[in-house]
Formats: C-alpha cells, sequence, structure tokens
C-alpha cells in the first residue's frame, strides 16, 4: 500500500491511497493551521473504528441478524506531553436491530479484534484497547436492552 500527503499551504495537506480518495488534514489555527481538515491523530482513530466496524457489521450480516443502526466510537486518551500519544482507548459498538442476539454480538466483535482487523492489530500492541458493547431494540425510539464488554 502506498499512501501519500500534498502541502497546499500552511498547514494544509490533503491525503490519498492507492484507493483513490482524498482526505483533508489540517491543524488548528492556534498552531498556525486554518483548521481545515482532519488531525491526523483524529485519523487514526476512525481508522481504527472504521476497521471493526467493518468487520463487525458484514459479520453480522452473514449471521442473519437483522441490523436497523449500527456505529462504532472510540474514545482515546493521550498523554499530555509530546508527542502526545495514545496511551488507551475504548471501541464502543451500537447495535441497533430486531432481536439482535448478544451472543453473535459477542462473536463478531472478537472475530475483528482477533481476526481480521490489521488497525486493532497494530494498535492494540502499543496501547491497552477495551470493546464495549450497546444493544438496541429497534423503534421509534431505540431501547437499550443490553450492554457489556468483550471479553467479559
Amino acid at each position: 500500500m502506498d499512501a501519500k500527503v500534498v502541502w497546499h499551504q500552511d498547514l494544509t495537506f490533503t491525503g490519498s491511497a492507492d484507493s483513490g480518495f482524498t482526505v483533508p488534514l489540517g491543524a488548528d489555527v492556534a498552531v498556525g493551521g486554518a483548521d481545515d481538515g482532519f488531525r491526523p491523530v483524529e485519523l487514526l482513530a476512525i481508522s481504527l473504528a472504521g476497521c471493526t466496524a467493518m468487520d463487525v457489521i458484514s459479520i453480522l450480516r452473514k449471521k442473519q441478524q437483522e441490523i436497523t443502526a449500527f456505529e462504532v466510537g472510540v474514545h482515546a486518551e493521550r498523554a499530555s506531553d509530546h508527542p502526545k500519544v495514545f496511551t488507551a482507548a475504548v471501541i464502543t459498538y451500537r447495535v441497533t436491530g430486531n432481536n439482535v442476539d448478544e451472543a453473535a454480538v459477542q462473536r463478531s466483535i472478537a472475530l475483528s479484534i482477533e481476526k481480521y482487523c490489521p488497525v486493532y492489530a497494530m494498535l492494540h500492541r502499543v496501547f491497552p484497547i477495551e470493546c464495549r458493547y450497546e444493544i438496541y431494540q429497534a423503534g421509534e425510539t431505540p431501547r437499550l436492552i443490553k450492554q457489556g464488554r468483550y471479553p467479559d
């Protein structure tokens, strides 16, 4: 895989990779940027969420779970001193559907983090990553019916 960033001005860049898509990168005004793009470290968190989300939703669909909404959030703690690396993270999987099986959610998360997600595989060697899940019953107002951690 190849990736690159192209500088435009100040701290404004455009990133691209083999897929051909582009992503804007920028920095806060306080450090000389124009506040016009993702911070690189934000993209790291988004990459973690996106990688495991794609695995989990694919597996849940193969398990014939009736999913109506799905999101994955990542909360990352950072060191207070430079280079302000991630020191810990929590991934929260929010699954909404009809009669979603908790065991299917747990197994899907397990397969993602133990076998398929290369971003998780790289990052969990550097800092601890906790996985949580919330299962909601679909409806006009989705209702939380189960929550837990993987592994328990």
